[in-house]
């Protein structure tokens, strides 16, 4: 429980797997809790517990110190934050938005300056982490934006997260290196599906090899809780294909040539979400990368 001085309004726009587990933590200690979600029913569980539900991005803003944001995309943070019935329209001086969606980083900026305009401050907070440290609080939270503004979310960021590192002042900096990290999980779980590839090709299972890598030097936080979903994917998609194929093309989109490995990663997870796939855990890409489906496009070596 948080000290009664400490105890802010916050508000949450997205309550879907991270985002609710973000409300129901501010909820467990303590805080005044507003939230909206595009689809109404994923809210009846944190009203149960007791936040404040209402119809629209503009309700939260208008309800909240702090608002901490988590959808899907570009486009959908566009739509709860501009109109009259977004986010925008609702804030006034003092109130701060941390913005933990993973979307482009210009978006991101020009949303701010919206959000300055209305005479409220803006960061971009997005998160690097699992389900389970969602709920724990043990998240790690990248900030972009102005240090003023990250003083007044401290005690809400806090409590969401382990640790909080403020990258730059400059709005769309932590979605920057957002979009590397999550390149870099494309990355190692093609990887991954490779190794997996070369060790069935020598009659050792999956199992096997995942029990003997995950104990080695390569296993790093992210392949350790995800790496075995490619054997037994969990009962709720932690993070989705589709989430990291949308990170992914962000990130490409801006690497100016470099991102040789994340070309492929993408179009495999491209594969992915074309066959249908797209709605299952993000450790499908490496099913696919064990499984070979995209080998036949790659040059065989000498």
């Amino acid at each position: 429980m948080a000290n009664a001085s400490q105890l802010l309004k916050v508000g949450v726009i997205g309550t879907g797997a991270m985002g609710s587990r973000f409300a129901q933590r501010l909820l467990d200690t303590g805080h005044e809790v507003t939230v909206y979600n595009r689809t109404p029913a994923k809210l009846e569980g944190l009203r149960a517990c007791g936040a404040h539900v209402v119809l629209t991005p503009r309700a939260v803003a208008e309800n909240c110190d702090v608002l901490i944001c988590m959808v899907w995309d570009s486009p959908a943070l566009q739509a709860v934050a501009l109109g009259p019935d977004g986010f925008v329209a609702g804030l006034s001086a003092d109130q701060v938005v941390a913005d933990a969606s993973t979307v482009e980083p210009e978006v991101s900026a020009d949303i701010a300056r919206a959000v300055t305009a209305r005479g409220a401050l803006m960061l971009d907070t997005p998160v690097s982490g699992s389900l389970d440290a969602a709920e724990s609080g043990q998240v790690m939270i990248m900030v972009g934006g102005p240090t003023s503004a990250l003083e007044r979310a401290r005690p809400v960021l806090d409590i969401l997260g382990r640790s909080v590192q403020h990258v730059d002042i400059r709005n769309g900096s932590a979605l920057v290196l957002k979009l590397a990290i999550n390149l870099q999980v494309a990355i190692q779980a093609v990887a991954w599906g490779e190794g997996l590839a070369l060790a069935e090709q020598f009659g050792i299972d999956r199992r096997a090899a995942s029990r003997v890598m995950l104990d080695s030097v390569i296993a790093s936080p992210m392949l350790k809780y995800r790496a075995p979903f490619a054997l037994d994917p969990p009962a709720e998609v932690w993070a989705s294909a589709a989430q990291l194929f949308k990170d992914v093309t962000y990130a490409v989109a801006r690497s100016e040539g470099t991102a040789v490995a994340g070309r492929y990663a993408r179009e495999l997870l491209d594969k992915v979400c074309a066959d249908g796939r797209g709605d299952r855990e993000a450790a499908e890409v490496m099913v696919a990368a064990a499984d070979g489906e995209l080998a036949d496009r790659v040059e065989a070596g000498p």
